[in-house]
């Protein structure tokens, strides 16, 4: 394959795209590691090939994670708790964390929570009466998953009981 940086006599970096090891003739699954041997060329004629290199590992975005539901054990009227799984394909990296994205009903996306180690967040002081939307993306080394699917949560609670009740006949 000639795929190294020829620019200069003392380049030392070749780069394969992902999606030739993954293409026939070669056919290689996310995960695997690969391992390989260089040759150099100059009017003289060929090396004998280097020692295999450090075995760099062939990854991809994670899928979307999955199952996305409220932990209702977290709401009050100000907080809304979510969970959800990892997707079954992860790319051929571990998932390193995930990235909450949410929007009041309708609107944009934007960013709530990102660096969330465990598949689980408590969005807090959120505005009681308003609906929002979340969703969720995975991160392995490669980098973020799509969207998962979305939820809808109205952030309400049951009411507090009244304090002053009064009968009259």
């Amino acid at each position: 394959m000639t795929n190294c940086d020829q620019s200069s006599s003392t380049s030392t970096t070749c780069t394969i795209p992902v999606t030739v090891l993954r293409d026939s003739p070669f056919s290689l699954a996310c995960g695997t590691s690969v391992y390989a041997k260089v040759i150099a060329t100059n009017i003289y004629g060929n090396s004998v090939q280097s020692t295999a290199g450090n075995g760099a590992v062939i990854t991809t975005t994670p899928d979307a994670p999955i199952n996305l539901a409220e932990n209702t054990s977290l709401r009050t009227k100000s907080t809304i708790g979510l969970t959800w799984s990892k997707a079954d394909f992860i790319g051929g990296a571990d998932i390193l964390d995930y990235r909450v994205n949410y929007a009041q009903s309708g609107e944009s996306y934007s960013v709530l929570a990102s660096n969330i180690a465990s598949p689980s967040y408590t969005a807090i002081e959120l505005t009681a009466g308003v609906t929002y939307e979340f969703k969720i993306e995975s991160r392995n080394s490669y980098g973020y998953s799509t969207y998962s699917s979305s939820i809808s949560l109205l952030c309400a609670y049951v009411p507090d009981p009244p304090t002053t009740v009064s009968t009259s006949n």
